[in-house]
């Protein structure tokens, strides 16, 4: 072994701030990833209606660009994401962050360019990207969504997705 090598250096850790408590903690535990309650029941609501799909679904865009929609339609393109009005600064109920505003206000402003850039990158891949935030009420996200899917269908030269 070479004498004169300088050990490896350990990349620093993450400076995250401690929870104000243990509830607040167990709290933010319980966050989920996928699989959140909005996005369940627009899941369910679309399956109902004979739609199939694709949750949590990886996609490997040019670029090296990767993005995890909650739902995609793989076949005709469409990309959904049901985003939490915390985690992804909701004009209508998000709100800035009372406590460790050196953490939380720029994590925030990652996930909204992360959310840009995820947009973008779906586009111009030729993906339609639809964003809904929790809050929206079920029919009318479904709706959404649907609008979505028989627009991509007509562009995509598919026949349209039928109800029962």
């Amino acid at each position: 072994m070479n004498q004169d090598a300088e050990p490896p250096v350990a990349k620093p850790k993450r400076a995250y701030p401690r929870a104000s408590s243990e509830g607040r903690s167990r709290n933010m535990r319980a966050n989920r990833r996928s699989d959140t309650k909005p996005e369940i029941a627009l899941r369910k609501a679309l399956h109902a209606r004979g739609y199939r799909y694709r949750k949590d679904f990886r996609l490997d865009l040019p670029g090296g660009v990767r993005v995890r929609p909650d739902i995609v339609f793989t076949a005709r393109k469409v990309a959904v994401f049901v985003d939490g009005c915390f985690w992804h600064v909701c004009p209508v109920h998000g709100r800035e962050p009372t406590s460790n505003e050196w953490y939380w206000t720029p994590k925030l402003r990652r996930n909204v360019e992360r959310d840009r850039t995820a947009d973008a990158a779906l586009t111009a891949s030729g993906w339609q990207v639809v964003r809904l935030w929790e809050h929206e009420p079920l029919p009318s996200a479904v709706e959404t969504v649907a609008t979505a899917i028989d627009r991509a269908s007509i562009e995509l030269g598919f026949e349209a997705i039928a109800e029962d």
